[in-house]
């Protein structure tokens, strides 16, 4: 930028003496402001980057916090529930096998009109890479907190089918919003 602005410093110079065109020099001064633009938006771009980062960095703080915030117990009719403000789990005493999937699924189509959005059944890649065993539970792309999720929380516990729902990703162990029906995954060894 430097080097463009003091060429353009010497054809001003050069112009003023009647040495080079005033097209030549129109042309210089074209070009530098278009360099300044160039940069200008390339620190806006670097400041935004730092702004998303930082808010990335919070938002990672907050969910180890809230993962580790204490737990309340809540005494239901067949287990027990546990909260956290990332985190439900619900301890059946129904031992759950995926072939009661489709009871689950019954009951969603026929409420909501449309199937179970299951995300994992059985074991997956990414359950292989956080290294769990998850062959005997299903995973289900729905916010706990949404409507449907709501729904199929309450027909779990009111038929005693322990899950985990997942307000959040929580590093290391769950990588986003969702529910996860059967007991929970134990590592692989």
């Amino acid at each position: 930028m430097s080097k463009a602005a003091a060429k353009l410093e010497e054809l001003r110079t050069l112009v003023s003496e009647g040495l080079v065109a005033r097209a030549e020099l129109e042309a210089e001064e074209q070009k530098l402001v278009a360099l300044r633009g160039q940069l200008q938006a390339t620190l806006k771009q670097i400041a935004d980057s730092d702004t998303r980062v930082a808010q990335i960095n919070t938002e990672r703080e907050l969910a180890k916090k809230q993962a580790t915030a204490s737990v309340k117990l809540i005494a239901k009719q067949y287990g027990s529930l546990s909260a956290s403000a990332v985190m439900l789990r619900y301890n059946g005493p129904v031992t759950w096998s995926l072939g009661n999937l489709d009871t689950i699924q019954n009951f969603f189509s026929s409420k909501f009109g449309h199937s179970l959005p299951t995300s994992a059944l059985g074991q997956s890649a990414t359950h292989n890479r956080l290294g769990y065993d998850h062959r005997n539970a299903v995973d289900v792309a729905l916010h706990p907190d949404s409507t449907e999720g709501r729904a199929l929380i309450n027909y779990l516990e009111g038929q005693g089918i322990p899950f985990l729902a997942f307000r959040a990703a929580i590093p290391g162990v769950a990588t986003g919003p969702h529910i996860h029906i059967g007991s929970p995954s134990h590592r692989l060894s």
